[in-house]
């Protein structure tokens, strides 16, 4: 029961800011399942994940070390491409099962990084590499989809 209250008063004093949360440099190495719940679009998913006996998680994953297009992108193929993306994305993960490695927090706020296998074993990112709806993306500024001709 000690142990218990003890987990409870940690818990509670994350969300009430009193324990310093994560590091932005940190990463849990994982394994950790999870069950995708929505895919936002091809590289990021909605996921929830168990974290401790009898308690989950739901959360935003962007999908570690790749780019896919957006959907508001600046041209026709791009937003094209971002559907394919995305439809691509949902086709890997109709098992829904999945595991996270490598996670640690993302430059934008409500979400989290993480490398994402399929039960069978595929990782989704190094998948839409292959497909050529995603590019390696190691944090720099992101490249264009569309030509100069493309854009409007």
């Amino acid at each position: 029961m000690r142990a218990l209250l003890t987990a409870v008063a940690l818990l509670a004093a994350t969300f009430l800011g009193t324990v310093a949360p994560a590091t932005a440099g940190e990463t849990v190495s994982g394994p950790y399942l999870g069950v995708v719940t929505d895919v936002i679009d091809g590289d990021t998913l909605e996921v929830r994940v168990m974290v401790w006996l009898g308690q989950e998680v739901v959360t935003r994953v962007r999908i570690d070390g790749i780019d896919t297009p957006e959907k508001r992108g600046k041209c026709q193929r791009e937003k094209d491409m971002a559907d394919q993306a995305r439809l691509m994305t949902e086709q890997l993960l109709a098992d829904a099962r999945v595991t996270l490695y490598d996670i640690q927090h993302d430059k934008y706020g409500g979400r989290v990084r993480a490398r994402v296998v399929t039960r069978s074993g595929e990782d989704i990112g190094q998948m839409l590499i292959k497909s050529g709806l995603a590019r390696p993306y190691k944090g720099e500024a992101r490249q264009p989809w569309c030509s100069v001709a493309q854009l409007p």
